[in-house]
């Protein structure tokens, strides 16, 4: 196992994050002694739906210890059983779900701040350590299996069917499994860009109010994001759709279909984006530094690709494959600088050298990615 960057509460937790990332093996390697039980077992699951105060007959009586819930959306109603518990013998539960989405539905019992919310994500650079290779990143992401499986490829397809029939099929999100399949492709060629949510809806043929449903259900299920535009004291006018993001570039590149007509430096762009992507996200989940991942686009066109606003500063990155960057390359960070010139500046690319030019920071991807933790004052 990986060693992860995520450390536990001294209480009670919420633990999402999408299927494969590595929850299980994460709660059962941190919480050796605690308590287990996994709600896809068939015969836990029903007699704890059936009745969820057998909860406490399943605990040991030892308050001290931790209780692990695994897929614990599966039976919201388990959480009333889980506050009494916490409540009236100071049990520590770790509560892990790939999808918050039934959780957030009909006033579900969220503990009132009992229990603190954490995110697992797939491996980051430091994680990986010196199993660390952007080329391989870029080109299956990051998931814990993409680095054991024998045939990633296999694997990434059978991971998005999963999410097809599991998912979406068991759990009743989409009367059409069809649209929703089309729709997975639509959205694929809206990555690390500007929402444009019509223009999704006519490429696969759904109505609108469908499609936003569609986007709807993969924010619950974890499995995409959408990064908002930065316009803090905006001196200018600046866009206003948010950027969409599937949380792994290995998942983006399998969706994404590929012909004659699409470039492949386009989607090689598009992968290293959403790979920076899921790095400073789950960086900023793990050292809790409290920033707001952004983007901030101008009007005319210039650009900065993620800003990142906190407690702990300004942070402008802007990510480029090139080894020589050209002056249009630059032109958003520079912008940028112009509008808040108390940011840090980072330009992410591929060349070997790190250097200081213009108030920007170049930092070379090999370099940068592994040191992220340092270069956001983690």
């Amino acid at each position: 196992m990986y060693s992860r960057l995520l450390k536990p509460p001294e209480q009670s937790f919420f633990l999402f994050g999408p299927r494969g990332t590595g929850k299980t093996t994460w709660a059962r390697s941190t919480f050796p002694q605690a308590v287990y039980l996994d709600l896809l077992e068939a015969e836990l699951f029903n007699d704890l739906i059936a009745n969820p105060q057998r909860l406490e007959n399943l605990i040991t009586r030892d308050p001290r210890g931790w209780v692990v819930i695994d897929e614990v959306q599966r039976i919201p109603e388990l959480l009333n059983e889980v506050h009494r518990l916490i409540e009236a013998r100071a049990c520590r539960f770790v509560l892990t779900g790939s999808s918050a989405r039934k959780l957030r539905r009909g006033g579900t019992n969220l503990l009132a701040g009992r229990a603190l919310t954490y995110a697992l994500h797939p491996l980051t650079a430091v994680e990986l350590g010196a199993a660390f290779d952007l080329e391989r990143s870029l080109a299956w992401g990051q998931l814990p299996s993409v680095h054991v499986e024998a045939d990633p490829k296999a694997y990434l397809e059978s991971y998005a069917q999963t999410y097809l029939r599991e998912e979406v099929q068991q759990e009743g999100l989409s009367r059409n499994l069809g649209n929703f399949a089309r729709f997975l492709e639509a959205a694929s060629f809206s990555q690390a860009s500007s929402l444009n949510v019509s223009a999704v809806a006519r490429d696969c043929g759904v109505e609108r109010k469908v499609v936003e449903s569609y986007f709807s259900i993969l924010e619950d299920l974890l499995i995409a994001a959408q990064v908002p535009a930065f316009a803090k004291k905006a001196k200018r006018r600046l866009a206003a759709h948010p950027k969409f993001f599937f949380f792994d570039a290995g998942l983006f590149r399998t969706l994404r279909p590929k012909g004659p007509l699409d470039r492949p430096e386009a989607i090689a762009g598009h992968a290293l984006e959403t790979l920076v992507f899921q790095e400073l996200r789950a960086v900023n989940d793990y050292l809790r530094l409290g920033y707001r991942i952004n983007y901030w686009r101008t009007a005319d066109g210039r650009e900065v690709d993620f800003v990142l606003y906190g407690e702990k500063g300004l942070l402008a990155f802007e990510v480029k494959r090139a080894a020589k960057p050209s002056p249009a390359q630059l032109r958003g960070l520079r912008a940028f600088l112009g509008d808040y010139p108390m940011a840090k500046a980072f330009f992410l690319y591929g060349g070997k050298r790190r250097r200081h030019e213009g108030g920007i920071e170049f930092v070379p991807l090999d370099e940068a990615l592994p040191r992220l933790p340092e270069l956001l004052g983690g």
